[in-house]
C-alpha cells in the first residue's frame, strides 16, 4: 500500500512578512484572499489535519477545510524569542541565533532543537506511513521542512536551506518505510492526485 501525505504551508501572515518568530498572528489580507482563491484545488484526503497554529487553522478556513488540530505537528517551539523579530534577536544574541542556526541540536531559546523537531515530525511520519488513504495536513512552513528531512534520511544540518513558500503542496509518497517527494506546487495547479 502506497501512503500518500500533502503538506501544504499556510498563507502569508504579518509575522512572516515581518520576518518575526511566529507569534500566532494571523493571517494578512493578501495571504488569506490567495488562500480562498485556492479553495477546492486539493483533491479528497481519509485525514484532514494541521499545525495548530493561528495561520494553519485560518488557512484551512480558507481552503474550505475541515481539519482537526494535531499537536504532534505544531511547529518550532523557539521559547522566549516566540513574536520577536528575527534582526532584532540577531542583535541581542548574535551567537546565540548562529549556534542555532548552525547546530541542529541547539535551542538557545529554551525551546525545541531542529534536531528534536525532526524527530517528532519522523515519529509522525513513521506512525501515518500505515494508514490508509491520503492525508493532508496545513502545516508551518519548519514542519515541512521536518518532514523531508526525516522523510529522505537528511541530515538536520540541511534543514535551514530548505524554502517552503507560503500555499505551496509538498507531497511524500511511499511504502516499507522509503519516500519519495514532490517539492513546492503552489495551490490551484494541477498535479497534485
Amino acid at each position: 500500500m502506497t501512503s500518500r501525505i500533502l503538506l501544504v504551508s499556510p498563507a502569508m501572515s504579518v509575522s512572516l512578512r515581518q520576518a518575526r518568530f511566529d507569534d500566532g498572528g494571523s493571517l494578512d489580507d493578501g495571504g488569506a484572499a490567495l488562500a480562498r482563491s485556492a479553495a477546492g484545488s486539493l483533491p479528497p484526503a481519509a485525514r484532514v489535519l494541521l499545525s495548530p497554529g493561528a495561520r494553519c487553522r485560518e488557512t484551512a478556513r480558507a481552503l474550505g477545510l475541515d481539519a482537526e488540530p494535531a499537536v504532534d505537528l505544531a511547529g518550532l517551539d523557539v521559547g522566549r524569542w516566540r513574536g520577536r523579530g528575527l534582526d532584532e534577536v540577531g542583535a541581542a544574541e548574535p551567537e546565540a541565533v548562529g549556534r542555532w542556526l548552525a547546530d541542529p541540536a541547539c535551542a538557545p531559546h529554551g525551546g525545541e532543537s531542529v534536531l528534536d523537531l525532526c524527530a517528532r515530525i519522523g515519529r509522525w511520519l513513521e506512525g501515518t506511513s500505515s494508514a490508509e488513504g491520503r492525508t493532508l495536513a496545513v502545516v508551518e512552513p519548519e514542519v515541512v521542512r521536518a518532514a523531508v528531512v526525516a522523510a529522505l534520511g537528511l541530515s538536520a544540518v540541511l534543514f535551514w536551506r530548505l524554502d517552503v513558500p507560503p500555499l505551496t503542496v509538498t507531497e511524500l509518497s511511499g511504502r516499507a518505510g522509503r519516500w519519495n517527494l514532490r517539492l513546492g506546487r503552489p495551490l490551484g495547479t494541477p498535479g497534485a492526485d
